[in-house]
């Protein structure tokens, strides 16, 4: 009879090491010749499990065996186990070999074709998935505590970092794993921050601009490309600020655990949490959910700004002559029809141009920039007395935090509470609320802080020509960045147009010149009160 062998191993490492395959393949091969089968084929699975049928090698069997060629009559394991420890996904794959005329033998627990013959290889099936399951469960058990301990469960390190050898203590010999940062890695993942909150010479940039900004400079992703879904694992992942979590997902459905479960390894963070924050209060801002998407890609300038003074609506792009003219057009004439709004449309070229020239001679001039920041030192004087006061409950909380968490751990010192997973929850709560509170401290420093007072003349001089530039030069993208960072509406009524912005964003971006950046879009955190007070230019359309 011909016949094929399957071997199987759980993990690569075991592959590796050449653990059980070569003494399966060999007790298999000396089987058949004991009992005159013909091998004819042998399916070697490295470094898979048993527990589904995601395995290569496993498929290929299974489709040359219900093939039309029928290369061999039955399939050769060393035990069940080796096929499936899933009792229910055995007896599936072996209904489908039989129909095929192909069935499966194992030389380890051998079973006669009558019902207890079955009955028997049921029970071999359903105690090797129960193995399975309390093999899973006590492996998991001591890689949670691995994990507290502060070592890695693991072959590959998150981007960024690297794993390096130690002893464990009290264990001669015994050699655990820890992570470290990797010098060549860490200097790419600070580059991604970097560029996206600032930008290049060219503007700012999204996560797909900056993978192919890697790309271009053969800056790899270890062995890999870079892509829009890999720079955003980057800017997302609480990794980079020291917060590594293990049992965070469930392996096999890929599903959240609660947190309750996770189990957090302090790392040496390669970027500091304001940074992050920073990265993400810029995501939130461009979320689908919040920013239409126009807005963020369009390479149309005033996409998104351009308020109709009639009825409300915004006003988008239209073209006439199959493209040969550019409008900016209402939405609801372009939409429900044109006697439903009087507004007319406006040559595209010509409305950026007299936007962008009015900006750089009327609004953001010396003088004017000068009158908006007295006018913004007023406003923040006024509120100075209720920031404080929002200031002392939080600060108070905080204190509050500290000494909880030090009596925690105090207690688990001395021996008073075990180190369980309800600790491990509590934990995780008062740092969670921690974070919380120090993010709503830092947004009210921030306001409390406003860099006008250091801002010198020359500062807002500078400013005003460095931005003069970056308005009128159509040839980069910084017309556009700077309108996003400084201006939030544009109403056009009539002849006039009325420009609303950011007094906060505008000190900022001021300060940002003034530490000698003017070739970056300064970042700006979006949750800071919004609209605290508006300037307005007329006719001059």
């Amino acid at each position: 009879m011909a016949v094929a062998l399957y071997a199987r191993v759980s993990t690569v490492k075991q592959a590796e090491k050449d653990l059980s395959i070569p003494d399966q393949l060999n007790q298999m091969r000396d089987w058949c010749a004991a009992n005159g089968h013909a091998v004819a084929m042998e399916y070697v699975e490295a470094g898979a499990s048993a527990t589904d049928d995601k395995r290569p090698a496993f498929q290929q069997m299974i489709a040359d065996a219900t093939g039309d060629s029928e290369p061999y009559e039955a399939v050769i394991i060393h035990s069940r186990s080796r096929f499936f420890r899933d009792m229910f996904e055995f007896l599936n794959y072996e209904r489908m070999l039989k129909r095929a005329g192909c069935k499966i033998i194992s030389i380890t627990q051998l079973t006669s074709d009558d019902p207890a013959g079955e009955m028997a290889a049921k029970i071999f099936s359903l105690f090797d998935e129960y193995s399975s399951k309390e093999n899973g469960k006590h492996t998991l058990r001591a890689m949670k505590e691995n994990a507290r301990r502060g070592y890695f469960n693991g072959s590959r390190p998150p981007f960024g970092y690297r794993t390096f050898d130690t002893e464990l203590i009290g264990s001669k010999g015994k050699i655990k794993k820890r992570i470290e940062i990797d010098p060549a890695e860490s200097v790419t993942v600070k580059h991604i921050y970097d560029l996206y909150l600032h930008g290049n010479e060219q503007g700012s940039m999204g996560a797909k601009d900056i993978a192919t900004y890697l790309n271009n400079k053969n800056i790899m992703l270890r062995t890999q490309k870079w892509n829009r879904s890999r720079v955003h694992e980057i800017l997302s992942s609480p990794t980079y600020k020291g917060e590594y979590y293990f049992n965070k997902t469930d392996q096999k459905t890929k599903e959240l655990k609660p947190e309750s479960e996770w189990i957090r390894i302090e790392l040496e963070p390669i970027i500091s949490a304001a940074t992050y924050e920073d990265a993400r209060s810029r995501r939130a801002a461009r979320a689908r959910a919040k920013v239409p998407p126009r807005l963020v890609n369009s390479p149309t300038l005033l996409t998104g700004l351009l308020k109709c003074g009639v009825c409300g609506a915004g006003l988008t792009l239209a073209t006439g002559k199959g493209g040969r003219y550019r409008y900016y057009k209402c939405n609801t004439r372009i939409g429900k029809g044109i006697n439903l709004c009087t507004m007319p449309a406006f040559p595209m070229q010509k409305l950026d141009d007299l936007v962008l020239t009015s900006l750089a001679d009327k609004v953001f001039t010396a003088d004017r920039v000068q009158i908006m920041l007295d006018e913004m030192r007023k406003l923040h004087k006024a509120s100075h007395a209720d920031q404080s006061e929002r200031l002392k409950p939080l600060q108070k909380e905080m204190e509050t935090l500290k000494q909880s968490s030090e009596r925690l751990f105090e207690a688990v010192e001395k021996g008073f509470l075990p180190l369980d997973e309800t600790l491990q929850h509590r934990s995780h709560k008062l740092q969670a609320r921690r974070q919380d509170v120090l993010l709503e401290i830092a947004s009210l420093k921030r306001q409390r802080e406003m860099p006008t007072d250091i801002l010198k003349p020359q500062h807002i001089s500078a400013f005003s020509t460095a931005l003069r530039s970056r308005l009128l030069d159509r040839s980069s993208r910084f017309g556009k960045d700077y309108l996003k960072l400084l201006v939030n509406e544009i109403t056009i009524e009539g002849n006039e147009a009325h420009i609303s912005g950011s007094y906060d964003a505008l000190a900022y971006a001021v300060a940002e010149t003034k530490k000698g950046n003017p070739q970056r879009v300064p970042t700006f955190v979006s949750n800071w009160p919004p609209n605290q007070a508006r300037t307005n230019c007329s006719k001059w359309l």
